[in-house]
C-alpha cells in the first residue's frame, strides 16, 4: 500500500515550539536542534488564558490590562528568540490570549505548521500517569505530528541530538501505514535504524495467532515500510505479547531508541482517568521524546476507513 506523507511532517520548515512561562528548557532545547538541522522557521508561542489575572514579573502589580499582559509575557519569552537567532534560526514570539489548545489548533492552521513540539508533564495520583490536559488534547486533536518532551526524557545535548535508533508502534492495520511511514522515513534522513514493535494484548493473544507464528508476524510488519525505502533502511520487526506501554518502554531502552512514532487517536475523559492510556504512560515515563500522529493526521493520508472502537476505548492497536 502506498501512502503519501506530506514532506512537511518528516523535514518541517514550519516549527511551533508551544510553551509555559516559565518555559521546558529541555523541550526548547530539541525545538532549536530541529530548527537548525531542518533550517526552518521557529515560533515560540505561548497562549494565557485571560480568565486568570497576570502579574507583572518586573514591577508584582496585578492588572487586567491584557494588552499589557501580552507585551509583558513576550517580553519573557524573547530571549529564547534570541538565543534562537544566535544558533542561526529564523525564530518570532507569538502570544495570543485564550485557551491554549485552541489557540494552538487555530495558529496551526492559519500559518501551516508542520509540526508541534511541547513539553509535557507527569501529575495526578494515578501513579503519575495523567499527563496536563493541554497537551492531552493537542495530541490527540493537531491536524499535524506532535512531538512530546515528557518529564523523564534525557536531554538529547548530552548525545549531541543523534537520531540513531526510530522506535514505532505499529501493528498490522490500514492505520499504522501512516505511522510507519512517517517513522521509515524519519529515520532514513538520519540514516537510522528503525525498529517496528506490534505489542499483542493478553486478550487477544489467541485470535491474534491462530494459525501463525510470532515471526511470522514480524516478517509481515516488514511489508509496512514503503517500498521506495526498503532498501535505504536497517529494519528490524518485533511482535511480543504483554501490555503495550510497559514492552514500548522496555524495548525503548532495550534498542536504545532516540525517538518513539505513535498513533494518537481520541480517548474520553472517563477512559484515560480509569485505564490510563499508552499515550499517558508514554509521555509519562519515556526517556526519549515521542512523535504523536492523532487520528486526523491519519486521515489526511486516507488510512483511517472505518475503523472504530467503544468511544470510551482508551487502546486501539497501532493507535494508542
Amino acid at each position: 500500500m502506498t501512502v503519501l506523507v506530506n514532506p512537511g511532517w518528516s523535514k518541517p520548515s514550519n516549527l511551533l515550539f508551544a510553551t509555559k512561562i516559565p518555559t521546558d528548557e529541555k523541550a526548547f532545547g530539541f525545538a532549536l536542534e530541529q530548527a537548525r538541522e531542518f533550517g526552518a522557521h521557529l515560533t515560540i508561542f505561548h497562549a494565557y488564558d485571560t480568565l486568570v489575572v497576570a502579574a507583572s514579573e518586573t514591577s508584582g502589580i496585578r492588572y487586567y490590562d491584557y494588552e499589557a499582559a501580552a507585551h509583558t509575557e513576550k517580553e519573557v519569552l524573547e530571549p529564547l528568540a534570541k538565543r534562537a537567532r544566535d544558533a542561526g534560526v529564523e525564530a518570532e514570539v507569538v502570544v495570543r490570549p485564550g485557551l491554549p489548545t485552541d489557540q494552538i489548533i487555530a495558529y496551526i492552521r492559519e500559518k501551516q505548521v508542520d509540526r508541534v513540539i511541547l513539553g509535557t508533564h507527569a501529575r495526578g495520583p494515578l501513579g503519575q500517569l495523567l499527563i496536563g490536559s493541554s497537551a492531552e488534547a493537542i495530541i490527540r486533536t493537531a491536524t499535524v505530528p506532535v512531538y512530546c518532551v515528557g518529564p523523564d526524557v534525557v536531554s538529547g545535548r548530552f548525545r549531541h541530538y543523534a537520531t540513531r535508533t526510530v522506535l514505532c508502534a505499529v501493528n498490522e492495520e490500514e492505520r499504522s501505514y501512516p505511522v510507519t511511514a512517517l517513522a521509515a522515513k524519519i529515520a532514513a534522513s538520519h540514516k537510522a535504524r528503525l525498529v517496528l514493535q506490534h505489542v499483542i494484548r493478553p486478550q487477544d493473544r489467541q485470535a491474534t495467532l491462530t494459525g501463525r507464528t510470532l515471526e511470522q508476524m514480524e516478517r509481515d510488519l516488514h511489508l509496512l515500510v514503503p517500498a521506495e525505502l526498503q532498501n535505504q533502511l536497517q529494519v528490524e520487526a518485533i511482535v511480543v505479547p504483554g501490555d503495550p506501554a510497559d514492552e514500548l518502554l522496555y524495548q525503548s531502552k532495550a534498542q536504545q531508541a532516540d525517538l518513539i512514532v505513535m498513533g494518537a487517536h481520541y480517548a474520553s475523559m472517563i477512559a484515560t482517568v480509569t485505564r490510563p492510556s499508552v499515550v499517558h504512560k508514554l509521555l509519562a515515563h519515556s526517556h526519549c521524546p515521542v512523535l504523536t500522529l492523532s487520528n486526523l493526521v491519519t486521515e489526511q493520508v486516507g488510512a483511517n476507513k472505518k475503523h472504530h472502537s467503544h468511544p470510551d476505548e482508551a487502546y486501539m492497536a497501532g493507535v494508542f
